[in-house]
This record gives structure tokens, C-alpha cells and sequence, in this order.
């Protein structure tokens, strides 16, 4: 081959393989889902982050739980808001060996019927990259057709469950997770989605379900604290279909209001029995401004034991 022949095939192949690096970075990219609310709603850089999520789980006390951890109920607001009662959520977490967690959500900005799982490989924080179990993840999918299905959208902007992320990197090791939003929040689906997960899990020590909420919406204190402490009530009793009935009749209110049915189903399910109420709080306690607040609760679903221990 000549020397112009050879520059021609060279000139020819090199712009074509530079194609492939990028095509492989974008295709990644697409894969992992960026964080959203890094720099707005918690901190935007490593050390700021880890700084402020160590705070606030050491500005907690430890509870105590007499049971094996099956499920928490945790706020989604901006840590400044509600990250001091996710804390005590959280702070039990802390070297237990759950390595897998079903986050369950509501879906704020898109509308649709049944539920979404996350397929996508990944989702990252400042404090780097989560895996999702995307085993577990199309077990549910296809174990819930037609109503269980993957919608990007559903995840793109969802803040519900990414808020957890930064704790859950605190306080565990090797985990994965599986986002699920849900769409629709009436009692058939949770009882539908909660059977499910049950069937896609079995009975794994190793899996935790979370339960992302917040409570009453823009009431003063006072009409707040009634309604939500309506919620905890029944949260209390471990009873999801006398929540579903005060939920459906006013009596209380929480955006979340499926993640937290199907969770308490799905934990029941899963030998669960006792439910410990570890912290409520509103934004007038936080923040001085009782005129319109928003409701937060931190709660762990737990199966009996006959002495008091940390969660195995």
C-alpha cells in the first residue's frame, strides 16, 4: 500500500472510530440518572453535603426498636425543612446489612395509570454513583404488566426519591435501589403493588422499603397538627385501611399517600406488626412561619421480637 493510499484509509477510519467513545459516553450518560435538586435542596458539593448530612444524623438520638426493620416512612422536603425527622429515620439504618431498598414515591409532575420502575442503571449524587437492581427491577415490571411499567419521565424530575439518596449514602454500604413512582394512589393499586413486591422479594432480610412522604400542605400550624396527627393515628395502629378511609374523607392529608399505604401492606406482608412513630415535625417548628406549613413524619414498620435490639 503507498504512502497516499495509506494517509486516504487513515483519513477515512480515524473520524469514524472518534464516533464510537462518544456514542458510548452518551449512551451512559442516558443510562444514569443525573441528581436534580444537588445545590437547591441539599448540598451541591461532596464535603458540603456529607458535612450536612452527618449534622443532622448527629443531632439525633438513636431510637430504640424492639423488632426486626421491615420498612420507615420518611419526608421529602429540603433538608432544611425536613431533613432533622428523616434523620431519626436514618439513624437507625446505620450498619445494618440491608442492601437492597424499594424506594417508593409519588409522581409530583407527570400523571399517569399504575406505577414506574426505574430501569435506568443508576442514579448519582455529589456523593456518587447508586446502583438500581435492575434484576429486581424488571421482576416487578413484568410480575405487574400492564400496570407496572418503566416511564423515564415519570423518574426524570421526580425530587421524592432522590432526596434519599445522600442519607442512604451515609449510613449504608454496597446497597442498590429500586425507584418506583407511583401514578396512581388509590387502595387497588397499593394493595396490587404491594402484593407484588412481596412476590418479587420473598421474605429478604437484606431488603429494606422505603416509604417517601411529607404530610399536610399549607395550613396553619394548629390545622395541621390535627390533620396530621389524624395520619399518625392510624399509622400508629399499623392500620392502612382506616388511613385509606380518613386519607379519602379529609380527615388527613399527605402526598404520599400511596407509597406509605403499599409500604404498610407490603411490610404487614412481610411479617411486620408494630409501627414506631419516631418523629413528626412541621416547617412552623422549623422555620418560625406558622401560617402555611407542611407536615413531616418519621416512622419504622417492624416485625416483633421479644427484646429490644437494633435492627438485624
Amino acid at each position: 500500500m503507498n504512502t497516499l493510499r495509506f494517509i486516504a484509509l487513515v483519513s477515512t477510519i480515524l473520524p469514524i472510530l472518534a464516533l464510537y467513545p462518544l456514542h458510548t459516553k452518551a449512551e451512559e450518560a442516558k443510562n444514569i440518572r443525573p441528581p436534580i435538586l444537588a445545590g437547591k435542596w441539599y448540598p451541591g458539593t461532596r464535603d458540603a453535603l456529607t458535612k450536612r448530612v452527618e449534622g443532622l444524623l448527629a443531632g439525633v438520638a438513636t431510637p430504640i426498636i424492639n423488632g426486626e426493620l421491615k420498612a420507615i416512612i420518611v419526608p421529602h422536603a429540603g433538608y432544611m425543612y425536613s431533613g432533622s425527622v428523616a434523620a431519626y429515620a436514618y439513624k437507625i439504618l446505620r450498619d445494618t446489612p440491608f442492601r437492597r431498598i424499594i424506594l417508593l414515591g409519588p409522581s409530583h409532575r407527570v400523571t399517569f395509570k399504575g406505577a414506574s420502575v426505574n430501569l435506568q442503571r443508576a442514579y448519582k449524587t455529589p456523593l456518587g454513583i447508586v446502583p438500581v437492581d435492575q434484576e429486581i427491577a424488571r421482576k416487578i415490571i413484568n410480575l405487574g404488566k400492564p400496570g407496572i411499567k418503566w416511564l423515564r419521565q415519570a423518574h426524570a424530575f421526580e425530587h421524592s426519591l432522590e432526596i434519599q439518596l445522600p442519607f442512604l449514602q451515609r449510613v449504608l454500604e454496597r446497597f442498590k435501589i429500586v425507584p418506583i413512582v407511583m401514578g396512581q394512589q388509590d387502595y387497588k393499586t397499593c394493595l396490587d403493588l404491594s402484593k407484588i413486591l412481596v412476590q418479587a422479594l420473598g421474605n429478604s432480610e437484606e431488603t429494606l422499603i422505603l416509604a417517601s412522604s411529607d404530610l399536610s400542605h399549607y395550613h396553619t400550624y394548629d390545622q395541621a397538627r390535627a390533620l396530621d396527627l389524624e395520619f399518625i393515628k392510624h399509622v400508629k395502629a399499623f392500620d392502612s385501611e382506616a388511613l385509606n378511609r380518613a386519607l379519602s374523607t379529609g380527615k388527613c392529608e399527605a402526598c404520599g399517600r400511596g407509597p406509605v399505604i403499599t409500604t404498610m401492606l407490603a411490610a404487614r406482608k412481610m411479617g411486620a406488626g408494630q409501627s414506631n412513630i419516631l418523629n413528626y415535625a412541621n416547617s412552623g417548628d422549623i422555620t418560625g412561619d406558622r401560617n402555611r406549613v407542611v407536615g413531616y413524619l418519621a416512622a419504622a414498620l417492624v416485625r416483633s421480637s421479644d427484646r429490644d435490639q437494633r435492627p438485624r
